[in-house]
């Protein structure tokens, strides 16, 4: 794959709508610890970096809507290296925490919480290297 500075070197990137880009890109940043890479006008559109992963803030132009309460249609997942403390850090920033830090069979320490505009979020840390097969899964070959 070619090499664009601008577009995120991610293979995979969320497009979240918020109603105010700015707002959203400050408080993603303190409350979750992304970091703006690109500015795409003032209000329109963000391109933000977690590691080695990426997520575009947009606005609500076009037919791209706010989640609705009550539904989730998207949830994102990223990895980080302290589940605990990066939720207590979203927590002083008024992220809505759905699920404390927990333990899962799959090696795993995970919490959800829930942004100001609603979209939810899942941040896992890994605990250990687990084969799908102990905790119930099915290891697949990529076709």
């Amino acid at each position: 794959m070619k090499a664009n500075r601008s577009v995120p070197a991610a293979t995979v990137i969320p497009v979240l709508t918020y109603p105010d880009v700015r707002e959203a890109v400050a408080w993603l940043s303190a409350a979750f610890g992304f970091a703006e890479r690109v500015r795409i006008g003032e209000g329109h559109r963000a391109q933000l970096s977690f590691g080695g992963g990426a997520v575009i803030v947009a606005d609500t132009g076009s037919s791209r809507r706010l989640p609705r309460a009550g539904e989730v249609t998207l949830a994102v997942m990223v990895r980080v290296s302290d589940a605990q403390a990066h939720c207590e850090r979203a927590r002083a920033h008024g992220a809505r925490i759905l699920m404390e830090p927990t333990d899962f069979e799959y090696g795993e320490r995970q919490y959800q919480a829930e942004d100001p505009a609603g979209h939810q979020w899942t941040f896992s840390e890994t605990l250990a290297d687990v084969a799908p097969e102990e905790w119930g899964g099915e290891s697949v070959s990529p076709a």
